[in-house]
């Protein structure tokens, strides 16, 4: 069963990647776009700016969830770099109470903004009123989405610490 857990967050994992890549190209091109119809056409827009910045709120939604399940988030590498397998899943351990605390307000108080949001039909206070509450709504989706990646990765530090090896040392594949 825990296999297919790892399975199933690896792949939502995946896809959240994937739709960040898509929300960069998008930023990359009507950012171009933008600068185009600013100073080569002297006619500026009066959304791209504004979807831009709902662009760039989206893709921190969902890259942290990609980066965590990639091991791309920043850890204190001081106490962490030098450590075995063992003492960094020992460390893991002993931070992911913080981590739910952060996740459980985010998830908490991102729901609330979020039905705030869509019962007051929020939009942008912009010449063209882009909808906020998709935005808003998508902060718990991605709160609860790096949630999944942080109980993957305590199965994976909780059997680091009972078996002595890391994933990469097991050759079952069980969790991966």
């Amino acid at each position: 069963m825990l296999h297919w857990y790892s399975r199933g967050v690896d792949a939502m994992s995946e896809f959240m990647g994937w739709l960040g890549w898509l929300l960069i190209l998008y930023c990359m091109c009507f950012g171009v776009t933008d600068v185009f119809l600013r100073y080569v056409l002297n006619a500026p827009s009066m959304w791209i700016g504004t979807s831009i910045q709902a662009a760039m709120v989206l893709i921190a939604c969902v890259g942290g969830a990609y980066a965590l399940n990639h091991g791309s988030f920043v850890k204190l590498d001081l106490f962490y770099a030098g450590a075995s397998s063992r003492k960094k899943a020992i460390l893991d351990i002993l931070t992911v109470p913080f981590t739910f605390v952060f996740l459980g307000a985010l998830i908490w108080k991102g729901i609330d903004a979020a039905l705030l949001s869509i019962k007051l039909n929020q939009v942008t206070p912009t010449g063209v009123p882009i909808p906020i509450y998709p935005i808003k709504t998508a902060i718990p989706i991605a709160a609860v989405a790096v949630l999944l990646v942080v109980f993957k990765q305590l199965a994976i530090d909780i059997r680091t610490l009972a078996t002595g090896q890391a994933p990469e040392d097991n050759y079952d594949d069980d969790l991966r």
